[in-house]
């Protein structure tokens, strides 16, 4: 039986971490990202910045949500709010 790294959200689409590995991903791939981004302003041709943004961005995005997304229990699907925190959400959190 595999081990998932990330939990289905409660609301919304995607996954939360739910282990140290998963954690270690999700830190991983924002500091590998930051990186990027802090690499961009050194190169000078504007042209080779705009494709290292979108390359190193991409080689970044798409192997760490792919692993997301294969060790997440249940998979991603749109999860609407329950009937109550739908009617607490109209309401804005006021009682009638």
């Amino acid at each position: 039986m595999p081990r998932y790294w990330f939990r289905q959200k409660t609301f919304g689409y995607g996954a939360t971490p739910n282990t140290w590995q998963g954690w270690a991903l999700t830190i991983t791939g924002c500091v590998a990202l930051f990186g990027v981004v802090l690499l961009g302003p050194v190169i000078r041709d504007n042209s080779l910045r705009a494709l290292w943004m979108v390359l190193g961005c991409a080689i970044v995005l798409v192997p760490t949500t792919t692993i997301a997304y294969i060790k997440t229990e249940g998979g991603w699907r749109w999860r609407p709010a329950s009937s109550s925190e739908a009617a607490a959400h109209k309401n804005n959190g006021k009682d009638s």
